[in-house]
C-alpha cells in the first residue's frame, strides 16, 4: 500500500484532533454535562471522522483516474454523507426537551466544521492541477 498518496489524509487527522481538544475545552469551561446525550461527543467525532476519511479517499482515487471529476465527486459524497447525517440525527430531533437544543447546536456545529474542513481539503487537491 502506498502510504504517499493518502498523505493529505494527515491534516484530516490533526484538524479533528484539534478540535476535539478545542470542543471538550469548552465544554468544561462553559460546564455542559454531555453525559446525557444520545451519543457521546467521542462517537460523533469518530462517526464524523470515518465518514470525512471516506469521502477524502474517494477524491483520491477520483483524482487518480480522472481529475476532471474531482469536484462532481466531492458534491456526489458529501450528499450521500448529508444522508447518512440525517439518519444519525433523527433520534435528537425527535426530542423536544430543552436541554436536548445543547445537543442539536453541538451536532450541527460538529458538521459544519467537518464539512469545511473537507472543503478546504478538496480545494487543496483541485488547486494542485494549476
Amino acid at each position: 500500500m502506498n502510504l504517499k498518496k493518502y498523505k493529505p489524509l494527515l491534516p484530516l487527522l490533526v484538524l479533528a484532533g484539534l478540535a476535539y481538544g478545542i470542543h471538550r475545552v469548552v465544554f468544561y469551561v462553559l460546564h455542559i454535562n454531555d453525559t446525557t446525550f444520545y451519543y457521546s461527543i467521542e462517537t460523533l467525532y469518530l462517526l464524523f471522522l470515518a465518514l470525512s476519511i471516506m469521502v477524502f479517499v474517494v477524491l483520491l482515487k477520483v483524482k487518480e483516474r480522472s481529475f476532471d471529476n474531482v469536484g462532481m465527486s466531492f458534491l456526489l459524497s458529501t450528499s450521500i454523507k448529508m444522508i447518512v447525517c440525517y439518519l444519525i440525527l433523527k433520534p435528537i430531533l425527535r426530542v423536544t426537551i430543552e436541554i436536548k437544543s445543547v445537543e442539536k447546536i453541538n451536532f450541527f456545529m460538529m458538521f459544519i466544521l467537518f464539512l469545511a474542513i473537507e472543503t478546504i481539503l478538496t480545494i487543496r487537491i483541485l488547486n494542485e492541477k494549476q
